[in-house]
């Protein structure tokens, strides 16, 4: 068949052709949970670096401290987190030469959304969530949509088991659907602490991509604290 002088090939199958589909994205997994509150922020994630059913590492950080001030925890396709936060960072220290001082946190939170939305047409396969102390010293969360859509919060979790850890959070941080006397009680430091370990152990549970231990960013006026929990292996 021919038409406008270009072959037609009819739409048929033939015996013993393969169509081999290609995808340029990979999920590896990985969650991410934060809790600010008026003069800190937590920022935890999980090790384990895993394809299907295979776990390529089980000590891979997923944190990345951008500044004394502020971290960003990127889970996904590993190859765009690398990518993404490279990227993130060679713009900091542009900025940085240029205006001679550090980018705030809000401006951070703002460049981020400004790299992802330019990548809108082929996204970065990523989900982000940035924390960090904000101009005056109040612990602030920003969480990401894939093209860069900004939400600020007090709390927020995301990555593979985002869906199993948020409900966690609206219960004992945000207090959603309780009848409290009063204002909803502030979560000190050490609470944030142990409900962002409470939150992992049960993800682990549930969730084959999120496990081997959590990491814990403490970020205050002080500095950014470490610690690591360890969570089940299988």
């Amino acid at each position: 068949m021919n038409f406008m002088g270009i072959e037609q090939f009819p739409d048929y199958k033939v015996p013993g052709t393969q169509h081999q589909d290609f995808s340029p994205y990979e999920s590896n997994g990985g969650s991410i949970v934060a809790i600010a509150g008026d003069d800190y922020v937590v920022i935890a994630a999980d090790t384990r670096l895993s394809s299907g059913y295979t776990i390529h590492t089980r000590k891979q950080n997923k944190l990345f401290q951008l500044s004394g001030k502020t971290v960003l925890g990127s889970t996904g396709c590993w190859c765009d987190t690398l990518a993404l936060t490279a990227l993130v960072k060679a713009r900091m220290q542009m900025y940085e030469h240029t205006h001679l001082k550090t980018m705030s946190t809000d401006a951070i939170a703002q460049m981020l959304s400004i790299i992802m939305y330019n990548k809108r047409f082929f996204p970065y396969y990523v989900s982000n969530v940035l924390a960090g102390l904000d101009n005056e010293g109040k612990g602030v969360v920003y969480s990401y949509d894939p093209i860069g859509h900004c939400e600020r919060a007090t709390y927020r979790a995301g990555g593979s088991a985002g869906a199993l850890l948020q409900p966690v959070l609206d219960n004992q941080i945000g207090f959603k659907n309780m009848q409290l006397d009063g204002e909803i009680p502030k979560v000190s430091k050490d609470r944030a602490v142990a409900i962002a370990t409470d939150t992992f152990i049960s993800a682990a549970e549930r969730d084959i991509y999120t496990g081997d231990a959590v990491c814990i960013n403490i970020i205050t006026k002080d500095g950014i604290e470490v610690k690591e929990v360890q969570l089940r292996k299988d």
